[in-house]
């Protein structure tokens, strides 16, 4: 049809010239005898028809290679099939005969190894191929409603989907479905089969607690979703389906509870995920890029969980879980600063070793950010602020060392780095052995070659253990980065530099914005009802409203009063 459309149009240039050289030969014929005049009518009147009809050939031949709609003829669908997704090694393209049916010919189009072959034999071919197997309705079918017929009672499929539209036909069967085509029917049947194995539930590596749940997000977003029904019962919790990429056609799911979730938050969620135009989706992190409010800066501003527990919590505090097919990390909106800092375990240990414990982690993030500075700054322009013996002991130490303290920081804090990436990449059977042993191995000979001071190994290692104390892995990574240039303008300004610094962090992070809600919430602007899981975790029956992040109708009472706890009254 491609070669007849450009045969067509060529034929209608050569007409064009044809009429312009009629034209010529009737201007210059104004002598010509009256015989010649009616051959010239007569061949414009064939130019013209000639016209119309190429021009009717061209739009049928553009209308069937941009049809929308499944033909009748089984041969057509198979061709626009092959035509659109290929006849690749694993495309399946396969012809039977429905007995029940006068011996109709059927087709059924599927991809091996995201389908369930076994299933395709056993509920779809076995029954469709062999009469004593079909109800006696399908047979008697009149032919406008064969499909329906096979849909409701022809198939032991559970899930089975009518379809005339192509573009949903053809994503069916990249998802990993069967489609069904029946001759001279115009309609097909989406057939879900597709292979359930993946990996299987377990402990996230990246966020393990003492005490809690062991189970996991997978690359399922069906286990996903089933992993957080188990969780929440309530008639509310809702899951919102989005395909998002021009190419990959992810599946990209908001779980939340409708009576909870702020509706203006949610609508600019809906706002930001509408407006992605990309070629594909692999991963939540490109989601994450695509609808944060600040992409330049350092900091995260949406939080990531591995967890169904922590996820569900979200989801009860009115926020919004956003799970990506084919990855575990869902995302968790919108976020506060403080939600970095707080960790799972918090609300399964007591509330005051919850609260200890999160101290002991802004204590972390403060000293994993500015120790390494802080050195520098006491080495290098105000010895004074540290012990005099302490002093000496630091100088003596840097005695023998060729390097200034900046350079001497930089070599170590870079040279960490590489180790940590290094054991990341590494088998994980010897990755940690050889971070560990080769941190030592290598600190250990730098201070014996006079490279570096003892008590500069001492600051590095401290700086990389708090950070490891950090429970978000992205605040951790911009903590380690944030540390390079306030080094720099530390040995730049030293103890000015130090603090103007810090200072324009703080500032930085008061500037930020988490789909339109202060990132420092509840502390600014300051709600004395959040503060209660902010710098301390207080007791669940203090709990009784939920955070002011979402502000619906429903959203104010947690839980109601009285749930303290109170020894008998034995009196």
């Amino acid at each position: 049809m491609i070669w007849r459309s450009g045969e067509l149009s060529h034929r209608i240039l050569l007409y064009d010239r044809w009429n312009l050289l009629v034209e010529k030969q009737g201007n210059s014929a104004e002598n010509a005898p009256k015989g010649m005049d009616s051959q010239l009518e007569n061949l414009r009147s064939l130019s013209c028809h000639a016209q119309e009809v190429a021009q009717d050939m061209e739009s049928i031949v553009y209308s069937l290679q941009n049809s929308q709609s499944v033909f009748l003829g089984i041969e057509q669908n198979e061709n626009f099939v092959k035509n659109k997704i290929g006849e690749g090694f694993d495309v399946k393209y396969h012809r039977f005969v429905i007995e029940a049916l006068d011996n109709r010919q059927a087709l059924i189009i599927y991809i091996e190894g995201i389908v369930d072959v076994k299933a395709i034999g056993e509920l779809l071919l076995s029954p469709l191929m062999q009469r004593n197997k079909m109800p006696q309705a399908v047979g008697a079918a009149e032919k406008p409603g064969i499909i329906s017929m096979l849909s409701s009672a022809g198939i032991s499929i559970a899930t089975v989907k009518e379809s005339q539209n192509w573009t949903e036909t053809c994503d069916a069967i990249m998802e990993g479905n069967c489609v069904l085509f029946v001759d001279q029917c115009d309609t097909a049947l989406l057939l879900s089969v597709r292979q359930q194995e993946g990996r299987a539930v377990e402990e996230p590596a990246t966020e393990s607690e003492a005490r809690g749940p062991r189970d996991g997000f997978t690359e399922k977003i069906q286990t996903n979703t089933a992993l957080i029904r188990s969780r929440i019962k309530d008639h509310g919790l809702r899951f919102e389906e989005f395909k998002i990429g021009e190419r990959t056609k992810t599946l990209v799911v908001l779980a939340y509870i409708e009576r909870l979730v702020s509706k203006s938050i949610l609508n600019e969620v809906r706002t930001r995920l509408n407006r992605i135009k990309v070629d594909g989706i692999l991963g939540s992190s490109y989601i994450e890029e695509l609808i944060e409010d600040s992409p330049y800066s350092i900091f995260p501003q949406i939080d990531h969980t591995e967890r169904p527990d922590k996820a569900s919590a979200a989801i009860l505090e009115g926020r919004i879980v956003l799970m990506v097919d084919t990855t575990p990390f869902a995302l968790i909106i919108p976020t506060v600063f403080w939600n970095f800092l707080q960790s799972a375990g918090d609300y399964y240990e007591r509330y005051f070793i919850g609260t200890f414990l999160r101290w002991i982690r802004f204590i972390a993030l403060f000293t994993s950010a500015s120790v390494s500075s802080f050195y520098i700054m006491t080495t290098s322009f105000h010895q004074e602020m540290i012990p005099t013996k302490l002093a000496l002991q630091i100088a003596a130490g840097r005695a023998d060392v060729p390097f200034p303290a900046v350079l001497e920081v930089l070599l170590m804090e870079i040279l960490f780095e590489i180790i940590r990436e290094a054991g990341l990449r590494l088998p994980k059977a010897i990755g940690q052995s050889v971070t560990f042993v080769g941190s030592i191995i290598i600190g250990q000979a730098a201070v014996q070659a006079d490279l570096v001071g003892p008590a500069l190994i001492i600051v590095v290692a401290v700086a990389a253990i708090c950070n490891f104390a950090i429970p978000s892995y992205s605040l951790a990574n911009a903590v380690r980065l944030i540390r390079f240039p306030l080094l720099l303008v530390t040995a730049a300004f030293g103890i000015f530099g130090y603090l103007v610094g810090l200072t324009a962090m703080v500032l930085h992070l008061l500037s930020l914005r988490s789909f339109g809600e202060s990132f420092w919430t509840p502390l600014i602007p300051f709600e004395k009802s959040g503060m209660k899981d902010v710098f301390m975790r207080a007791p669940m029956w203090r709990m009784l409203t939920r955070p002011g992040l979402s502000h619906s109708e429903d959203n104010a009472s947690r839980q109601a009063r009285g749930q303290k706890p109170e020894p008998p009254d034995n009196g």
